[in-house]
């Protein structure tokens, strides 16, 4: 029984906090129940149902906390976890940024489960594969892929009474899909708390026709080009500036939010006007629970107004240090957008490029956020509105800081990913060298 109810999670949780002797005591207890199937070469290879339930108390003295965890839950074991906590507490070190725990609050419920979802079971999956496989086996092409679902709970309660309890669902899909001689590929990966919204169809003739379309590659001059990024490959540049809105990063001068001198760039506008992001633990498309580990409440959080940086996370130790309200970081990113869609942005470009992802992304420059990576599965060149070719992939070096300077159009924004996040069109985005990988 890896899913418990609020009731059933709440019942074990007072029950470990009474065997606890501690100055103060958190424990968080999580489950999860889900299946996958795995197939390549147009054959299921492994497929796989996995049910697992944890436990994990921190124990605190003072500054001096032990944390232990286990995965047996008849009382003897849940007595034997709480006094190895208190035992590690006792020889831990005293930590300096330690934070008392937090009193009790209400958290609203976020529409994160799913019934449909939770309902999944291994013929669900089967068929949901044998859709993609017959896309790709009819087109003669081969496919290698991924389907995964899981329904998940996780919850949290203290020795001052604060408890948080959240259950969710999740289906996840993705297909490389390449023709037989190798040289086209196609790639699609998508996932939603809600399995009515996933159309393992639809992606896998999206993937086919790109593996198909991506066959005949010409070499193309690197350069500036204007780009058209799918939204996986905008995904793929912005994820890596997410994690810079750290206030404590920004005020210690270690990302791009830090100003040159000391302060942080709070308040500056950075990004072009037609840039807006996000959080928000509520939204529909993108659920997640209204509380984080350490039972602070999340809420909607604008981080960027019209090209201005609006909000920085400060956990509770940092603003306590600088006297300010803790902001707790995003569970999710919402970039706003347009209504126009990938289809739109194409037919309104004159010459440029369009890239379906990118991948192998490593930072070259923190401070600045400089980014390299390639282009992969189905990179195509663009005139007049229309799609005449594919390109060999590139090597690129751009910013993603850069990047959101040089917006034409954002269309309309999809899920990809743990982000949402639209098309984009931008201008002078930089191809370094030419790559020979497909």
């Amino acid at each position: 029984m890896a899913i418990l109810t609020k009731q059933q999670a709440q019942d074990i949780l007072k029950k470990v906090l009474s065997y606890s002797k501690a100055e103060s005591c958190e424990i968080s207890l999580r489950g999860s129940d889900g299946g996958n199937i795995r197939y390549a070469r147009n054959a299921v290879s492994t497929a796989g149902q996995i049910s697992t339930m944890s436990l994990a108390v921190s124990a605190t003295f003072g500054k001096k906390t032990g944390t232990a965890t286990i995965n047996e839950f008849d009382d003897a074991s849940l007595e034997k976890v709480v006094k190895r906590a208190e035992e590690l507490a006792q020889l831990a070190p005293e930590n300096p940024e330690f934070m008392p725990l937090l009193d009790p609050q209400e958290f609203p419920e976020s529409p994160t489960y799913n019934e449909k979802t939770a309902a999944m079971t291994p013929d669900t999956r089967a068929e949901m594969v044998a859709q993609s496989l017959k896309v790709v086996k009819d087109a003669k092409l081969e496919a290698a892929g991924f389907l995964e679902n899981s329904t998940g709970f996780n919850a949290i309660m203290n020795s001052k009474g604060l408890f948080a309890y959240n259950k969710d669902t999740d289906v996840s899909f993705s297909v490389t899909v390449r023709n037989q001689e190798g040289t086209g590929s196609g790639y699609v990966d998508q996932s939603f708390n809600d399995l009515g919204k996933l159309d393992t169809l639809s992606l896998s003739k999206i993937a086919a026709s790109k593996a198909n379309g991506s066959a005949g590659a010409k070499a193309i001059e690197p350069g500036k080009y204007t780009v058209i990024l799918e939204p996986l490959a905008a995904a793929d540049m912005l994820s890596n500036m997410f994690r810079g809105f750290d206030a404590r990063s920004a005020d210690e001068g270690r990302s791009f939010m830090s100003k040159k001198g000391g302060g942080t760039r709070l308040g500056e506008q950075l990004f072009s006007e037609s840039v807006n992001l996000y959080s928000d633990p509520m939204n529909s498309d993108l659920p997640s629970a209204t509380w984080n580990g350490d039972g602070q409440l999340l809420k909607r959080t604008q981080w960027i107004k019209n090209g201005v940086v609006k909000n920085l996370a400060y956990s509770r130790y940092w603003a306590s240090q600088k006297g300010v309200e803790a902001v707790p970081f995003g569970s999710n990113f919402v970039m706003e957008g347009g209504t126009q869609s990938l289809e739109d942005l194409i037919k309104g470009t004159e010459k440029g490029i369009l890239v379906t992802r990118f991948w192998y992304i490593r930072s070259v420059d923190p401070q600045t956020l400089l980014l390299t990576g390639l282009t992969r599965d189905g990179t195509f060149y663009i005139e007049n509105g229309e799609i005449k070719f594919p390109v060999k992939n590139f090597r690129f070096n751009e910013s993603p800081i850069i990047m959101l300077n040089n917006v034409e159009a954002l269309g309309k924004p999809v899920r990809s990913g743990n982000v949402i996040i639209p098309p984009m069109k931008i201008r002078d985005f930089t191809f370094s060298s030419l790559s020979d990988a497909v």
